[in-house]
C-alpha cells in the first residue's frame, strides 16, 4: 500500500493511497494535531466526530503505521472531506492549512517528489550508476526533469548558502573527479564520500534531495544497508551537516543509529524520500 507523510510547521500528516477509489486519504488524527498543536490528537480527533456525527459518512479507515512500527486502522478523509473537517475544528491556522494542503500538487517541489517516487516505482532506479558522478547526475535529471533547465547538469557558477560558499565553479570538475576515486568499502568511507559531494554541491539546486538518494545506493550496494530516514531527526542532521565540514563524527553517528538492512521495503524507501522533502522545507 502506497504512502506518504507531508510536513506542516513540522507536524507530520500521514497519507496512504487507496486503490478502490483511486485516490490519496488524509489521517484525520493528523490534520486535527497540526491545526491544534494538541497533545493527544487521537483524543481530540475522537472528541470532535463524536460531537459531529455528519464525519461518519466522509470518513473511512485505513491502516496506516504508527510510531510503535505497526500498522492500525485509522480514520482518514479525502481531498474533498479535509474542507468539512478544517471547518469543524476551531485553528487560527486554518486558512494557511488549507492553501498549504491545495498547493501541494501543484508545487515544484510536490511535482519532483512524485517524480523521486516514481524513479524507484518504475525501476529506473536499477540503471542507475552507483557511487559516479554520472549517476548522480542521472538522479537529479530524473527527479528534476522538466521542472529545473539545469537537471542533470553541473553548474557552472558559483553558489553559498547559510554564509557557506560550496566548492568554486572553476575547481569543481576536478573535485567531482577526486570524489568519485574515493573507496566506498566501510560504512565510514561512504559517509566520507558522501559529506565531500554534499560540500561540492554540484547542481545550482537539488543536491540534498539527490545526493540522499545516491548514498543509499551506495550504501545498499556495498553493504547492503540503507538509512530510514525517518529515523534522523531534521535539526541534528543540519546540525551535524553543517559540523560534517571539519569533522563527521556527528554525521556518521546520526546515521549509524538509522542504519537498516530492509533495503527492499518499499515503505522505507517511501518515506525516507518524504523526510529528505522535509529536510528542505523552510522553517
Amino acid at each position: 500500500m502506497k504512502t506518504s507523510i507531508r510536513f506542516f510547521e513540522d507536524t507530520a500528516v500521514r497519507a496512504v493511497w487507496d486503490e478502490e477509489s483511486s485516490k490519496w486519504w488524509f489521517c484525520a488524527a493528523d490534520i486535527a494535531e497540526a491545526l491544534t498543536k494538541s497533545r493527544n490528537p487521537r483524543v481530540y480527533w475522537a472528541t470532535v466526530k463524536r460531537r459531529n456525527p455528519q464525519l461518519i459518512a466522509i470518513c473511512k479507515q485505513l491502516k496506516l503505521r504508527a510510531s510503535d512500527g505497526k500498522k492500525y486502522l485509522t480514520d482518514v478523509v479525502d481531498e474533498s472531506g479535509l474542507n468539512t473537517v478544517i471547518a469543524l475544528i476551531p485553528s487560527k491556522k486554518s486558512e494557511v492549512f488549507s492553501k498549504w494542503m491545495k498547493n501541494l500538487e501543484t508545487s515544484l517541489d510536490e511535482k519532483s517528489r512524485l517524480k523521486a517516487y516514481e524513479l524507484f516505482d518504475s525501476g529506473f532506479i536499477d540503471y542507475i550508476e552507483v557511487g559516479t558522478v554520472k549517476g548522480l547526475q542521472q538522479i537529479h535529471a530524473y527527479i528534476f526533469g522538466g521542472l529545473y533547465d539545469f537537471a542533470g547538469q553541473i553548474r557552472k557558477l558559483n553558489i553559498a548558502k547559510g554564509g557557506f560558499a560550496f566548492a568554486p565553479a572553476m575547481y569543481l570538475a576536478e573535485n567531482l573527479k577526486t570524489i568519485e576515486r574515493m573507496p566506498g568499502n566501510t560504512f565510514e568511507e561512504i559517509v566520507a564520500k558522501y559529506v565531500e559531494m554534499n560540500v561540492a554541491h554540484p547542481f545550482m539546486e537539488g543536491n540534498g534531495r539527490s545526493t540522499r538518494i545516491w548514498l543509499d545506493l551506495i550504501l545498499k550496494k556495498n553493504l547492503n544497508l540503507c538509512v530510514d530516514w525517518s529515523k534522523v531527526n531534521k535539526k541534528d542532521y543540519l546540525a551535524a551537516m553543517q559540523r560534517s565540514v571539519v569533522n563527521t563524527d556527528a554525521i556518521t553517528d546520526l546515521f549509524r543509529n538509522a542504519l537498516t538492512g530492509d533495503i527492499d521495503n518499499r515503505e522505507i524507501i517511501m518515506k525516507g524520500i518524504d523526510y529528505s522533502y522535509y529536510y528542505e522545507a523552510e522553517e
